[in-house]
């Protein structure tokens, strides 16, 4: 692969088209034609990607060599109004590209002025960005690092790109991605549903593993505190204090589903094979949203806001599902006073199904089967309406077989829970109206979001870089990842060229 060095440099092109007759030349000798095929196809995809780099920079050495003809045909007056009342004009100036094919050089030319910042005209025209990298890099490593770990991300866009950056060049590259989000989501118009359609909201917290200085101040304070029982494990019910809580929501639409209790849980014994339970209500047009470094107050008012605009004249039936989380229902209920709101809160019955086996252990073995029928029957009454009554009988039966304090502690938990959500667990009326009353949404939200990636293992984060991995993993469940990159560029564009710099100015090739 020599003779391209010596080819002749007139022609921008030239170096390019010296190459490729060159690679021809190597693909077809007697040499290559020996060789397995895992070694060409190697051979070929290292010398298309520079192949494609000679084009790429042929290209721009066109570019520069037309930008330097035009701008020395222009007057003083011409060059002002170009730059902003610069007129000297200085060629040969160059800055680096790191692309997806390489790394190329820009040479452009700048419009000076005494006591200013050079004017480069080429650099709004080509829309380059402020860093070293070009916005295919970008997205490339934004796909990358918010699918799998830093160190992964590093080794495909390497691989894919060469040695264009380092990992923590992609931790700034992820950052400035996510810049747009909010505004992205604030310029969109949901698609409209019927008034018969229900409006669904539900939100949840999931916990993330920060660096120290990143926790908030009450975490910090309390895991300096904390006295650890043993030195090398944590103690039952102690912290690690390493977390920082996410606050997720999220918003979709559903047409509502009649059903039964039964249709829910199977009865004790088990379903008859004579009737299929009824399906509940199908969640679609699912947007999520998410932040780490927001209070849930703020999340919870983004959620509202994504539904107003699906329903601004507050026609549809609203639903709200929450997990028990005190603080989570209040923000809630707030929100909607705040806004002058009518909404049904529901609490998600998977939860009060788990409080359920947390009692049932007070009276079975942890592998006795009758435990299930007993669940199932306290399960089906609690969603008859009857809950007080099934906390009483609960009560009693632990009352009856003079349960000691330290056994009944899930018995006093589940009974305490139903009483305190008593005006949310009305599933007679949820299931007769058709709501759905289960939070699985945004509990899959979770896990998905955050346990795929931000909960991967000896990963602690910052503020900023996990806020930016959430928010472009958000877009990306949203499924809106296309339309928000390009938003992402024209915001980039006019921030660092606006329009202004390039009036009646165009830079062909």
């Amino acid at each position: 692969m020599e003779g391209y060095e010596h080819a002749a440099m007139a022609d921008p092109f030239a170096r390019a088209v010296s190459f490729f007759m060159q690679l021809i030349a190597d693909l077809s000798g007697p040499d290559t034609l020996s060789l397995p095929h895992q070694v060409v196809e190697e051979t070929a995809a290292k010398q298309g990607r520079e192949l494609a780099r000679l084009l790429l920079q042929a290209h721009l050495d066109l570019r520069a060599h037309r930008e330097e003809t035009r701008l020395r045909k222009l007057d003083g007056t011409a060059r002002a109004a170009l730059a902003d009342g610069r007129t000297r004009l200085e060629c040969g100036h160059h800055r680096e590209l790191a692309t997806v094919v390489g790394t190329v050089t820009v040479a452009r030319c700048a419009l000076r002025s005494p006591g200013r910042p050079n004017a480069y005209p080429a650099d709004a025209v080509l829309g380059l960005p402020r860093e070293r990298h070009s916005l295919g890099v970008r997205k490339l490593a934004v796909l990358e690092a918010v699918r799998g770990s830093y160190d992964t991300a590093l080794e495909a866009v390497t691989r894919a790109c060469g040695k264009v950056a380092g990992k923590r060049q992609l931790e700034h590259l992820v950052r400035a991605a996510a810049v747009d989000v909010a505004a992205f989501y604030a310029a969109r118009t949901p698609q409209p549903a019927s008034a018969s359609t229900l409006l669904v909201l539900s939100a949840d917290g999931k916990g993330i593993v920060m660096r120290p200085a990143h926790l908030r101040e009450a975490t910090r304070k309390a895991a300096e505190r904390a006295r650890r029982t043993f030195r090398t494990r944590l103690a039952t019910g102690e912290k690690t204090g390493r977390k920082r809580m996410a606050t997720l929501a999220a918003v979709y639409d559903a047409e509502a589903a009649v059903r039964r209790p039964h249709d829910i849980i199977a009865p004790p014994g088990g379903r008859s094979d004579t009737r299929t339970p009824r399906p509940g209500p199908k969640a679609r047009a699912k947007w999520l949203t998410g932040s780490i470094e927001h209070d849930p107050d703020h999340v919870i008012a983004a959620a509202f806001d994504q539904a107003a605009a699906r329903d601004p004249q507050h026609q549809r039936c609203w639903v709200v599902l929450i997990d028990g989380a005190r603080h989570q229902r209040e923000v809630i209920q707030a929100e909607a006073a705040r806004r002058d709101l009518r909404i049904h809160i529901v609490l998600d019955i998977v939860h009060v199904i788990e409080k359920l086996w947390a009692a049932a252990r007070c009276f079975y073995p942890a592998t006795d089967p009758d435990a299930e029928h007993w669940i199932a029957a306290k399960a089906a009454r609690i969603l008859r309406g009857c809950a007080d009554r099934a906390a009483d009988e609960i009560r009693a039966e632990a009352d009856d077989r003079h349960l000691a304090a330290e056994d009944r502690t899930g018995v006093d938990k589940v009974c305490q829970y139903l009483h305190h959500n008593a005006d949310f667990i009305h599933y007679e009326k949820a299931l007769a109206s058709g709501w759905p009353i289960a939070s699985g949404v945004i509990e899959g939200a979770a896990r998905h979001l955050i346990a795929d990636r931000l909960d991967i293992t000896g990963s602690r984060w910052s503020v900023p870089g996990a806020e930016a991995v959430l928010l472009v993993r958000v877009v990306q469940a949203n499924g809106d990842m296309p339309q928000y990159w390009d938003f992402h560029l024209h915001a980039e564009q006019h921030r660092l060229h606006p329009a202004a710099d390039k009036v009646n100015y165009k830079l062909t090739a």
